[in-house]
C-alpha cells in the first residue's frame, strides 16, 4: 500500500495522507511488483527534440502493445489550451513572472486531474512532454523564483502525482535554439515567448535539468540528443527497456 494525497473536507486546507492500491500508482515508486512504469516525463530544454522523440517512442510502444496515454503541458485539458496560447505565444499580453507561475501551476492542476490520473487508474503508461521540473527549471533557475516554494507549489497543483521516471534531453543551447528556429510548422514557430528569453536564459534552464538529474539519480536520466535522433531513440528506448523488463501485453 502506498499513500494519496487529497484535499481534507469539508475545509480546504492542506492535504492529508489516504491509502490508495498500489494497483493504482498516483505517487512515484509504488509500481506493480514487475516493476511496470507507470508515469514517464520528458523534460528538456526548448529544441531539445522532446516532441519527435516522443513521436518516436510512441512507435516503440505501439510495437511493444503497451497501453499508454501520450499528453503535455501546457495544454492537454479545455482550460490548459487557453492557457498555452497566453503563456507561449510571442505577442500576448505581457505577464509578470508571478502570473506566468500561477497559469502554469492551474494548468498543472487540471491536467492531472482531468487526463493524468484517470490515465493511470486505467493502468496506462502515460508519457508526458513536461511536467513539474519544468516549473523547477523555467521558473526557478531561469526566472530565479524561490525553488523551495516552486516544490511546495508543485505539490499542492499536483496533489503528489510525480512520474516514475524522468528522461532529461540534453543538448548546447546555440544547438537546442538554431532547431527551434527552423521548425516547419508556423504554430510552432510562434509558440516561442521562453525560446525568445535568450541565451542566457536558457542555459540557467538547461543548467536547472542538469542539477536536478545529479541530485537525483533514481529518477532522471540524462540523455545526449546533440547527435542524430535514431541515435538519441536507440538510448531512450534502452532506458525503458530496463524499467519496462519483460512487459507483455495482457492475453500476450
Amino acid at each position: 500500500m502506498g499513500v494519496v494525497l487529497r484535499p481534507r473536507a469539508p475545509v480546504r486546507r492542506g492535504w492529508e495522507a489516504v491509502p490508495f492500491s498500489c494497483n493504482i500508482p498516483l505517487m512515484r515508486g509504488c509500481s506493480p511488483d514487475h516493476g511496470m512504469l507507470r508515469f514517464l516525463t520528458i523534460e528538456g530544454g526548448d529544441g531539445s527534440g522532446k516532441s519527435y522523440q516522443i513521436r518516436l517512442l510512441d512507435e516503440y510502444l505501439d510495437a511493444r502493445q503497451v497501453p499508454r496515454l501520450l499528453t503535455r503541458e501546457p495544454g492537454d485539458t479545455p482550460l490548459g489550451k487557453e492557457l498555452r496560447r497566453l503563456l507561449l505565444e510571442r505577442g500576448s499580453q505581457s505577464l509578470c513572472q508571478e502570473a506566468e507561475l500561477f497559469m502554469i501551476l492551474a494548468d498543472r492542476a487540471q491536467h492531472v486531474r482531468e487526463v493524468v490520473r484517470p490515465a493511470l487508474e486505467q493502468g496506462k503508461l502515460v508519457v508526458s512532454d513536461r511536467f513539474a521540473d519544468s516549473t523547477l527549471t523555467y521558473q526557478g533557475y531561469g526566472r530565479g523564483m524561490d525553488l523551495d516554494l516552486l516544490r511546495r507549489l508543485n505539490h499542492e497543483a499536483t496533489g503528489g502525482t510525480m512520474p516514475d521516471l524522468t528522461i532529461v534531453l540534453d543538448c548546447p543551447v546555440e544547438v537546442a535554439l538554431a532547431r527551434a528556429a527552423e521548425r516547419p510548422d508556423p504554430r510552432s514557430a510562434r509558440e516561442d515567448r521562453f525560446e525568445a528569453e535568450g541565451v542566457a536564459f536558457q542555459r540557467r534552464v538547461r543548467d536547472g535539468f542538469l542539477k536536478l538529474a545529479e541530485a537525483d539519480p533514481e529518477r532522471y536520466r540524462v540523455v545526449d540528443s546533440e547527435g542524430p535522433v535514431e541515435a538519441t531513440q536507440e538510448q531512450v528506448r534502452r532506458i525503458l527497456d530496463e524499467r519496462l523488463g519483460g512487459y507483455s501485453a495482457p492475453g500476450g
